[in-house]
């Protein structure tokens, strides 16, 4: 199968490309650059002079999560936006490696794994699994921390025995091995509270050692960030293992933290490896349980629901909630309630006749069964756009990819999913927000690099031909290993993707 791209300009190539030239495809990679004006091919697409870059790399996404990677193979909303490779097993979550075939680390975003067949508990055994099922994207993850950690010690939230310390670094060297890109961590979540700095640093070390990536969402990713911030920065320096902050975001209330932390991160020298994620919109999505306060949080799912329906623990409960602006949240999902998909707090407090938006959010909670999600437009935008600016930020969606049916029912989609990439795009091109061909490193080369992906990130001869054609922030076509998976707009129905493993 060959590909011909006439009349692109190139950014992200490996050489000087300063006309509009074509580029030639032969089966999965790259074969030519150059001006083919009667070379013959299977497919021809002509660019009209938009520009072609690598294909864009999210480094942070949640369709594992949402388990819309099996359900939804085309992952579409990627691809309609330019990003040809996701990578997941964020937040110390992930689909392996599995000691009992179970995925209750990923049920707090909403999904059900009756929907699919887990098959698998090694991370080879997932990568396989993933290799068997059609795939539009191609899908890397790491390993996650939280989803290793519960199946050693379950519910208990304590800190590790030396043995059970000893079970987890195996775990973790065998998924390595098999494939991951690295580690994951939430330290900001309940069960992983114990987790010490030794803990984590002894994993990290097993991750510097096979040049994997260390992922962490913060202990605390608001007020207090500077010091999780600190404590990341510690663990790079001691182990000298490459870094990734995700979703490290400006929360409102929290931006002098923020500002500390940031400059932080900007002042280190080049050698110590550190790098955070972001999207370009001022809403989080957060799973329900996470607006409880930290006490609520313990003990695991069942726990958690059983405090919240306890009628004497409630008003304690509310007082110690953080304050929410009713009108700044909306419900994102809630399987088996898609009614309430769209509705924001205040709407509920009417539904619910009462006045305190946390009230409503609690009751809520009970109807649910604590299952599903919701935006808060609760980061400051101008900080936002600074830190994009990072020359250690990179951009990510931090989103699932969702079908008009899925395992998580009706769904109101986020920016973040549908053009967290264009959008930067957008502010590259028309605002000066930096230059073009730099805002495309940060989205391709870059992360590429960092994950130590080979031959993708870069158009040069004999690199996979991952590819996005775009003008003024719209993305014309998609190539995803040579195939033509979306032109125009429309998802084609192709299935090229695959399931990389770190080498």
């Amino acid at each position: 199968m060959t590909l011909l791209i006439r009349n692109v300009r190139i950014l992200g190539g490996a050489g000087e490309h300063p006309g509009p030239c074509d580029v030639f495809v032969s089966g999965e990679k790259i074969s030519a650059i150059g001006s083919f004006p009667d070379k013959k091919a299977d497919e021809a697409l002509d660019g009209q002079g938009a520009y072609l870059s690598p294909g864009f790399i999210d480094v942070n996404t949640d369709s594992d999560h949402y388990l819309t990677l099996f359900d939804h193979p085309g992952q579409e909303d990627f691809l309609r936006q330019g990003v040809t490779t996701i990578f997941g097993g964020m937040c110390g979550a992930s689909l392996a490696p599995l000691l009992y075939g179970t995925l209750e680390s990923v049920r707090k975003w909403g999904g059900s794994e009756d929907t699919i067949n887990v098959d698998w508990h090694t991370m080879a055994e997932f990568l396989a699994a993933v290799d068997q099922r059609p795939f539009a994207v191609n899908f890397g993850t790491l390993a996650g921390h939280g989803t290793m950690r519960r199946a050693i010690v379950g519910d208990d939230i304590r800190a590790l025995t030396q043995n059970e310390l000893a079970v987890l670094s195996g775990m973790l060297r065998k998924a390595m091995e098999e494939g991951a890109f690295g580690l994951s961590t939430n330290l900001g979540a309940v069960h992983a509270q114990k987790a010490s700095y030794p803990e984590i640093r002894s994993l990290a070390q097993i991750v510097k050692d096979r040049g994997g990536i260390y992922a962490t969402h913060l202990r605390r990713p608001g007020a207090g960030m500077d010091g999780s911030v600190e404590e990341t920065i510690r663990l790079a320096r001691d182990t000298g293992v490459k870094a990734l902050v995700n979703h490290f975001v400006p929360v409102r209330g929290a931006e002098k933290d923020y500002e500390k932390a940031f400059e932080a991160i900007e002042m280190l020298p080049a050698e110590v490896d550190v790098r955070f994620d972001i999207y370009p919109f001022d809403a989080m999505l957060s799973p329900f349980y996470t607006f409880l306060p930290e006490w609520v949080r313990g003990g695991g799912f069942e726990v958690m629901l059983a405090n919240i329906r306890e009628e004497w623990l409630v008003p304690k409960i509310l007082k110690e909630m953080q304050p929410i602006e009713a009108d700044r949240l909306s419900i994102a999902q809630a399987p088996g309630n898609d009614f309430l998909v769209g509705k924001t707090l205040a709407d509920l407090c009417g539904m619910y006749g009462v006045k305190d938006g946390r009230e409503a959010l609690l009751k809520l909670m009970v109807t649910t069964k604590m299952r599903g999600v919701a935006f808060y437009r609760n980061l400051d935008g101008d900080l936002i756009k600074r830190a994009m600016a990072s020359k250690r930020a990179f951009i990510a969606s931090n989103a699932a990819s969702f079908g008009v049916k899925g395992s998580v029912g009706r769904q109101l989609k986020s920016e973040r999913t549908t053009s967290t990439f264009v959008k930067f795009l957008k502010m590259a091109e028309d605002e000066n927000f930096m230059p073009l061909a730099d805002a495309i490193r940060k989205i391709t080369l870059e992360p590429a690099v960092k994950f130590g992906l080979i031959g993708r990130g870069e158009i040069k001869e004999g690199n996979y031909a991952d590819l996005a054609c775009f003008k003024n922030g719209e993305v014309k076509f998609t190539v995803v290993n040579g195939k033509v998976v979306v032109k125009d707009g429309e998802f084609l129905d192709r299935f090229p993707g695959k399931a990389l493993r770190h080498v």
